[in-house]
């Protein structure tokens, strides 16, 4: 590895995971903000808002359902490193494409199949190489580059936007093009970062796996420990699943996974249903609901970027402090009275004859949607990714987390072919239909969602109703010990003495 510090070495191979994140960032907001281009909308023949649901549903292709067999196959990082590869392909591929708008979706769709290969991938590789007290902190970091792609892109696309006149069509172009940028270092750090060592044991690599934890770890006795428990569970794991498709089945006839699998599922439907990701992608069709002024939409996208960092930076501390379920609480609760709150301020003042609302409350709108991103990125934005990642197995961790946090991606393609139409004929009563939804998401998480701060990966299990993985496969790890010794003795006996043990056997 490259530092002689070991917490460095950790911190290193975990934030070029969440890099990863800064691309769906950086990537979430291009669409965003080409849809206030001119020269854009031009270009591509003013495509409907329909149409312009298309594009995100290309972004939910089928790469997710990849990443869970060449996660275990090839390794966690280097399916995030050709997941990279399809960005860098994509990026060009959207940046160049004629002047129709099949070619942007498909550009738009080898993105989604990159991203679907590195979205299950990123988490699983942090969470399988920070310890459980880091845990939490680390993974906020995941949500953290988010917002930092996005904040990136938003400033860009606001210099762009106020040179549109000069640039003409490079004022989105130039926008997307950027998009190479966290590929490239991802591809390059990952050269410098081992696999996890829960990979490398059930592969039964474990002088690798070993030396991985030497690296990462400062106590070497916490680190024999470790290997011991990590292996014993990998022992009984490997018992239930010893190929791709019983890892599969397993998901669904085991009835602590699958109890795991329908709240993981719920929970990242409800990301996408709170509202967020619709706020996010169509901003500026929103904010043109107040305002008729482009230059200034994305003077406001720009500085939601910037806060959104902010908001972002209390889940380093939150998760671990507070706690998983907590978070998700007063999270969901805050953002639904936000949706409410920003729904009547729009609905019942009038309307301006130009088309926009009054300065106060323009104001006033833009507040309620800052506040409700305040409520968002700790809790559901950053959270729900950490649940997801730590209450599965390894034996099926991969396919688990692919599967569940591709419902983020159903939901998503569902909600963005509705939400443009529904914004479009209602406007800001839209709102309340958000508003409605995260008043359910509070009660599914009171009843539904246990507590995980501080639990560790090997004994995750039993929090939901199954057995310890490490205490069975301590038993079987032993017995394997006992046959292996008396093989061993078996072999080095003389001839003389299997000579002298038949005879007394006759």
């Amino acid at each position: 590895m490259l530092f002689k510090s070991k917490k460095a070495n950790l911190w290193f191979c975990c934030l070029v995971a969440c890099t990863c994140m800064a691309v769906n960032g950086y990537d979430s907001s291009t669409f965003n903000a080409a849809q206030g281009s001119v020269h854009f909308m031009n270009y591509f023949g003013n495509p409907s808002p329909s149409a312009i649901g298309s594009v995100n549903t290309a972004m939910g292709v089928c790469g997710v359902f990849f990443s869970g067999p060449i996660s275990d196959r090839f390794g966690r990082k280097w399916t995030m490193w050709v997941g990279a590869t399809f960005v860098i392909i994509s990026t060009f591929v959207s940046t160049f494409t004629p002047p129709a708008i099949g070619g942007f979706i498909a550009g738009r769709a080898i993105t989604g199949f990159g991203q679907g290969l590195m979205m299950p991938a990123e988490p699983v590789y942090i969470n399988e190489l920070a310890p459980a007290n880091l845990r939490g902190t680390i993974m906020s970091f995941w949500q953290l580059f988010f917002t930092v792609g996005s904040f990136v892109a938003y400033w860009i696309n606001y210099g762009c936007s106020k040179n549109a006149e000069s640039l003409g069509e490079w004022d989105w172009k130039i926008v997307m093009l950027f998009q190479i940028f966290c590929p490239i270092v991802i591809m390059s750090g990952l050269f410098f970062c081992p696999e996890t060592p829960r990979w490398y044991i059930q592969n039964e690599r474990f002088q690798e796996a070993h030396k991985v934890l030497l690296e990462v770890r400062d106590d070497p006795d916490l680190v024999a420990r470790e290997m011991e428990e990590i292996r014993q569970a990998i022992a009984f794991e490997k018992q239930q699943t010893n190929s791709t498709w019983t890892r599969y089945k397993l998901l669904w006839t085991d009835k602590s996974v699958r109890k795991r699998m329908l709240l993981a599922a719920g929970i990242n439907i409800g990301q996408q249903l709170s509202g967020n990701g619709s706020l996010a992608t169509y901003s500026t069709i929103i904010y043109k609901k107040v305002f008729t002024s482009n230059s200034q939409i994305q003077l406001i996208n720009a500085l939601g970027g910037t806060f959104n960092i902010l908001f972002t930076l209390n889940a380093t501390w939150m998760t671990d402090f507070l706690g998983r379920r907590p978070l998700l609480l007063i999270g969901v609760a805050g953002m639904a009275v936000c949706m409410f709150a920003v729904a009547a301020v729009v609905t019942e003042t009038p309307t301006l004859e130009d088309g926009s609302k009054s300065s106060s409350v323009g104001i006033a709108t833009v507040f309620l949607m800052f506040l409700f991103v305040l409520f968002y990125k700790p809790s559901w934005g950053a959270t729900v990714w950490i649940w997801t990642s730590e209450i599965f197995s390894m034996n099926v961790r991969a396919q688990a987390v692919a599967m569940t946090t591709q419902c983020q991606s159903i939901a998503s393609i569902i909600l963005q072919q509705i939400f443009p139409i529904f914004l479009t004929e209602k406007g800001f009563y839209a709102m309340y239909m958000f508003g409605a939804i995260n008043v359910v998401l509070f009660v599914f998480v009171w009843f539904c969602i246990p507590e995980t701060k501080g639990v560790s990966l090997e004994h995750m299990d039993v929090l939901f109703g199954g057995v310890n993985h490490a205490d069975v496969g301590a038993v079987i790890v032993t017995e394997q010990t006992v046959d292996d010794d008396k093989a061993s003795v078996h072999a080095t006996e003389t001839p003389a003495v299997h000579q002298a043990k038949s005879g007394s056997a006759v």
